[in-house]
């Protein structure tokens, strides 16, 4: 499920929450699926359960994931996972990367070509 890389310069916890995310966004873990308790992810990684805690605290305040006391943590179903703040955090962020590859003279219509080969994945993706 997770596979980290301890060559990486990233802290584990950042690989951990990248790496849930990415299976999340990818449809690999869906709404109000339970993941691994923290124990478990820690014993299968070989790693300090504080790590997974920290991981698993970034993605529920980020809205990936929610925790039901007693039971674990699971998916948050897409309709709970859209949270404006982090909307604007990565709207800032692309805005950032935009500026970079204009200052690289990469044409608009080269950015607007990629998001729209993204978008239209995303649905042949949805409809497979």
């Amino acid at each position: 499920m997770v596979q980290l890389d301890f060559k990486d310069r990233r802290p584990l916890y950042e690989q951990v929450k990248e790496k849930l995310k990415l299976l999340i966004i990818e449809g690999v873990l869906k709404g109000d699926e339970k993941i691994p308790s923290v124990r478990e992810l820690a014993q299968s990684l070989t790693i300090n359960p504080n790590t997974i805690q920290k991981a698993y605290k970034d993605l529920e305040v980020e809205g990936f994931i929610y925790s039901v006391r007693g039971k674990g943590n699971f998916v948050a179903p897409l309709e709970h996972a859209i949270n404006p703040v982090r909307q604007e955090e990565l709207m800032k962020e692309l805005k950032k990367i935009i500026a970079e590859l204009m200052y690289m003279n990469v044409p608009k219509s080269k950015l607007i070509a990629y998001i729209d080969d993204i978008y239209y994945q995303k649905e042949v993706e949805s409809r497979d």
